[in-house]
């Protein structure tokens, strides 16, 4: 961020002049208040209360500085935009066919330039991949246990007591992976996204996912085994990290939760190919779990060549001084030069009033690794990030989604089924898992991601229940497989369009970007930190509380989850990376105690009462921001026809 630093003081490219900001106080007061207590729960625009004439000037510096003076009409007309957007119509400076592309994209959200949808499917390749590296271990685990001599079923090892020692290290060849991810590859990603970007550390990152899953097949012991899996959890982590903070960064705030969601949709979909795949090899014979563990590598191939034709993030550009390549890219992935000109101009001066937060806040912006890793819990906007980052991160592991994802093909075995009809019913989880992800796509941006979490987990919680129950139904009947496998199939389709999509979306988007690629390295690492002490725990937990303490064990779980979403879970729907900063600038203490006095009595009244005509308390106010779609509720994600939030309300009263 020193480039921006230096142009702030400088003056070169700056929002305000000196003489402005001195006599700005109430907006000064404001901006500290993004990152410590921002208690009036007001998102403004750093461009609002810029004069027009001193507005140009700042243009006309930034183009000069920036050697971009052969789009300085674009520049200023995207300025213009950004510092009132709802009223561009009657921006005089604007022609009909300006306003025409503005209305355009406001009317035709979905309609984005191919670059854009590339670099999306690219992303959601890498997606696919982390999908099918889950599922291959899955019908692995079925006979690798055998051929390496630690085989967890009781007719060779012996009856309860003998497996122990066993049970673990198959569950330590599972969790390797995640281990690596949570120990090493989560934090180097951060080194190597700063220093190669975002494209690099993918291609990086799909070289160890095309050569691991080969080198799988190929070990003649479990240590080995463990060797190349951690190779391969080096390459799900750095992928985990930086694909879904690349969408993030290249998506329009009003589709980049449909967008950014693609990771889980397409990891959903990687995992029903390797339920695929792990069917197709049943019958090779002895290599079956190599050829299951090796087929991972397939959907590598394209991401190593198509990773080159993206176009790289513009905010990490910019965070490098780049604004010219920034304005190449975003030109690539924006309809009409004036929109790529708009959103360059307005995403510097958020980047410059972050910086300003930070400096004024007394805080660094040093690159230090360990120092940035430090403010992650000392700076209050970012601390309440890595909180909320964190809470849907351990809810998305100890929900019980991947003790299916992991041990399906085990669970349905212990259920009676032959590994044949595991096999099968595993396939059936990751066809419902990969379907019931595409409602989000469209639904994530509408009703956001809160509201998503918080119908979805009481869901999650009976399903789960009720499949632990069933195993109590008597062996010799069908209705014993029946309905367990009916209820973990329930189950995941109640998780796939909410606590599926929303943890890898929510952590890329919710972090500045000074502090972008440690919060995502902390987000994963929390992650896949629980992710393994899942898979290294179930089968060892399996045996000892049987399927239905297993599975209820979980179930109780998300209720816990649900009361964590519930009252420090901050909305994040349709806003811009950088407005997010006044979002998390509201104390944890104050969203905590807004839920509780006005967001749960209005529930009670609305939905359980049935009482029509109420309107819906909010805690944000907009300050001259556009809002997307109509009605939007920024506290609970609820899109209400009852209410609408008014765009240029100001906060008046301190919540």
């Amino acid at each position: 961020m020193a480039t921006i630093k230096d142009e702030k003081n400088n003056g070169a490219g700056g929002i305000h002049s000196e003489d402005a900001s001195k006599m700005d106080t109430g907006k000064h007061k404001s901006t500290v208040e993004a990152f410590s207590a921002n208690v009036m729960g007001e998102v403004r625009n750093p461009l609002t209360d810029i004069p027009i004439p001193q507005l140009m000037i700042d243009v006309e510096t930034f183009a000069r500085e920036n050697g971009m003076t052969d789009v300085l009409p674009l520049l200023r007309k995207g300025a213009l935009i950004s510092r009132d957007p709802k009223n561009f119509e009657s921006v005089e400076e604007l022609e009909e066919s300006d306003k025409e592309i503005i209305r355009f994209e406001r009317t035709h959200r979905w309609n984005h330039p191919w670059a854009l949808y590339f670099t999306i499917i690219l992303n959601s390749i890498a997606a696919a991949i982390q999908g099918w590296d889950q599922t291959g271990s899955n019908g692995a685990n079925l006979s690798f246990p055998d051929e390496f001599g630690i085989s967890t079923k009781e007719e060779i090892c012996g009856p309860m007591g003998s497996c122990e020692k066993d049970e673990w290290i198959v569950g330590l060849v599972n969790s390797f992976p995640y281990i690596a991810m949570c120990m090493f590859a989560a934090w180097l990603s951060d080194p190597m996204n700063d220093l190669i970007g975002r494209r690099g550390t993918i291609f990086v990152a799909a070289i160890f996912s095309l050569l691991a899953p080969i080198g799988s097949a190929l070990t003649q012991s479990w240590g080995q085994l463990c060797a190349t899996r951690i190779l391969l959890g080096i390459g799900m982590g750095l992928k985990e990290v930086t694909v879904p903070v690349f969408s993030a960064e290249t998506a329009p705030a009003v589709v980049r939760g449909g967008l950014v969601m693609s990771w889980q949709l397409w990891t959903a979909f990687g995992i029903f190919l390797g339920t695929c795949a792990n069917l197709a090899m049943y019958k090779v014979g002895k290599i079956a779990w190599r050829l299951q563990l090796a087929s991972a590598f397939i959907p590598a191939v394209p991401l190593v060549i198509g990773i080159y034709f993206c176009p790289e993030s513009p905010r990490w550009y910019m965070k490098k001084g780049r604004y010219g390549k920034a304005y190449k890219s975003l030109l690539r992935l924006r309809n009409a030069p004036l929109l790529a000109a708009r959103d360059l101009y307005y995403i510097h001066a958020q980047l410059v009033d972050e910086v300003k937060l930070i400096e004024e806040a007394g805080l660094t912006t040093k690159s230090n690794m360990l120092i940035r890793f430090g403010e992650l819990f000392t700076i209050p906007r970012i601390r309440r990030a890595t909180q909320a980052s964190g809470i849907v991160m351990i809810a998305q592991q100890l929900c019980g989604i991947n003790i299916m994802s992991f041990y399906s093909s085990t669970i349905f075995e212990n259920a009676g089924a032959s590994t044949l009809e595991s096999l099968f019913a595993t396939f059936g989880f990751g066809l419902v898992n990969f379907t019931f992800a595409w409602p989000a796509v469209w639904t994530i941006d509408t009703f956001g991601r809160r509201n998503l979490l918080l119908f979805t987990f009481p869901q999650m919680f009976w399903t789960l229940l009720a499949a632990g129950f069933c195993f109590w139904i008597p062996t010799d009947t069908t209705a014993h497989l029946g309905l367990i496998a009916f209820f973990i199939y329930l189950f995941a389709a109640f998780y796939s369009p909410g606590e599926g999509p929303v943890p890898f979306t929510y952590s890329a988007e919710c972090f500045p970007l000074s502090h972008r690629e440690m919060g995502m390295s902390w987000a994963v690492a929390t992650n896949n930190f629980w992710a393994s002490v899942l898979s290294l725990t179930f089968p060892r937990m399996l045996r000892a509380f049987k399927p239905q303490g297993a599975f209820g064990f979980y179930a109780a779980l998300n209720i816990l989850a649900l009361l964590l979403i519930f009252f420090f879970l901050p909305e994040t729907k349709q806003r811009t990376l950088e407005e997010l900063d006044y979002v998390f600038g509201v104390p944890t203490r104050t969203h905590a105690r807004f839920q509780w006095n006005q967001i749960l009595p209005y529930w009670i009244q609305r939905y359980f009462f049935r009482r029509k005509g109420i309107s819906k308390p909010q805690l944000y106010h907009f300050e001259n921001l556009e809002v997307q779609g109509s009605a939007s509720d920024e506290n609970s994600g609820v899109t209400d026809p009852d209410f609408e939030v008014s765009r240029t309300e100001t906060a008046k009263t301190a919540v």
